[in-house]
């Protein structure tokens, strides 16, 4: 099992957890589309090179995100992953994913 933590802005929540669930993200026994979150600010400063789909180049910008966290099963991390990318509407998608150990 995986803690998958991505960051999102508040247009894309919706359209990015819906992908998440449909590729197997969010099941806890009996329970589906399982997940936490919280409005947050993140900062970034887009760099010569990069496609910013919010900001401008060398300018430091800061955006209303939400925090999503959410369990993965082992066989469904890749397919998550896969569809995050595809689904999020950043060059370059913040996320981590932790080993969750379960004794």
């Amino acid at each position: 099992m995986y803690k998958l933590t991505v960051f999102i802005p508040h247009e894309a929540l919706e359209p990015v957890k819906s992908a998440l669930f449909a590729a197997g993200a969010g099941t806890i026994g009996n329970y589906e589309q399982c997940c936490w979150q919280v409005q947050g600010t993140g900062q970034f400063k887009p760099l010569a090179g990069s496609t910013p789909y919010i900001g401008a180049h060398d300018r430091l910008e800061n955006v209303a995100e939400w925090r999503v966290e959410m369990v993965v099963e082992k066989a469904a991390i890749h397919a998550v992953i896969t569809a995050l990318k595809k689904a999020h509407p950043y060059e370059t998608p913040a996320y981590d994913v932790i080993n969750v150990l379960d004794f």
